[in-house]
């Protein structure tokens, strides 16, 4: 399972907003190859559910997840920070063994 924090949620609905989608586009998180770690995250809108795809809803916000993903993502937080250190959506995984200093890479 996937679980979204209240802020990340309320960043979703503005994305959602500014970008002129619905409620029928989810949110489609990924694991792929790359990054200074070995594995990068991937977080874009889909308005696909595919016959492979997990989908998690967490306070009325879907998720989707491949399952190939689901191995890495298991018990992730997505968070969305908007301070002075950073902002943006991070990924608070108790999988990854090692993030990289920006966050956008991780290794198990």
């Amino acid at each position: 399972m996937i679980q979204i924090s209240d802020k990340a949620i309320e960043r979703i609905a503005v994305l959602r907003s500014e970008d002129n989608l619905t409620e029928n586009h989810h949110v489609r998180v990924s694991v792929k190859g790359g990054g200074c770690s070995g594995l990068m995250y991937d977080l874009t809108f889909d308005d696909t559910v595919n016959d492979s795809d997990q989908v998690f809803e967490d306070k009325g916000v879907k998720v989707l997840v491949d399952k190939k993903s689901l191995l890495y993502l298991a018990g992730t937080t997505l968070e969305f920070s908007d301070g002075l250190n950073g902002k943006g959506f991070q990924f608070i995984n108790p999988n990854a063994t090692r993030t990289c200093g920006c966050g956008e890479s991780f290794a198990i």
